[in-house]
């Protein structure tokens, strides 16, 4: 599960609950970035979510329910590496949505993993392999929790999220030029879960390059790196 948004008023911000049950992770900064990293049995530690130096977001939700079309086809382009080729700044946020454009983008066997990307200017890119990509210049705002938006609630799974989206939703509607940091976890609290329970909320001003973030739904606690 996850919680992913997008605000664009007198600032560019990203919000972002990682929702995990059973899995490790990690918070690694350098110079270059924040990432939240996945302990994979057989690759090891995946830079899988987080904010990069030069302004770009990374997501990953997964969505429900799982879709056959997402599995890997020849010749298509692995989702979960290409969102580790944006974040560590292997490749632009263009270049990733030109090959969104062109190629067929896939997830894991048996697994549908979404990307929740934006850029430092506030636009945004959503990917759902086997079932296309949709791209927001700059919007006012933009939510993503974990069922697929070209079927919204067409499919009904209990770990789809549309009562997280629904709340994120409420609020970023009404949201005012002043929208900030604070604003944003707010949301993330709002949207925080317990039984899947959110392990890291961050926010990603991208107008000032600066990472907030926190662990285990401890909001009183919030570290924070600028670029």
């Amino acid at each position: 599960m996850c919680t992913s948004f997008v605000v664009n008023k007198n600032k560019t911000l990203v919000g972002f609950n990682l929702d995990l049950l059973d899995m490790e992770y990690r918070v690694r900064q350098d110079a270059m970035g924040v990432y939240i990293e996945i302990n994979d049995v057989t690759e090891g530690w995946l830079p899988l979510f987080g904010a990069n130096s030069e302004g770009d977001f990374v997501g990953m939700p997964t969505c429900w329910p799982y879709d056959q079309r997402s599995d890997p086809k020849e010749g298509s382009v692995d989702l979960i590496h290409l969102d580790i080729d944006l974040l560590l700044q292997k490749k632009t946020f263009d270049e990733v949505r030109q090959i969104a454009e062109t190629r067929s983008v896939s997830s894991i066997p048996g697994t549908t993993f979404m990307s929740a990307l934006s850029d430092r200017n506030g636009s945004v890119l959503h990917i759902i392999p086997g079932q296309g990509y949709l791209y927001y210049e700059r919007p006012e705002y933009v939510v993503m929790t974990n069922f697929s938006p070209f079927k919204y609630d067409k499919e009904m799974h209990p770990w789809m999220g549309l009562d997280r989206y629904r709340k994120a939703e409420e609020l970023l509607k009404d949201a005012k030029d002043g929208f900030d940091v604070n604003d944003c976890f707010e949301v993330l609290k709002t949207v925080a879960q317990e039984v899947c329970p959110t392990v890291v909320s961050m926010v990603f001003d991208a107008s000032e390059k600066t990472v907030y973030w926190c662990e285990d739904r401890d909001y009183e606690h919030i570290s924070k790196k600028r670029f």
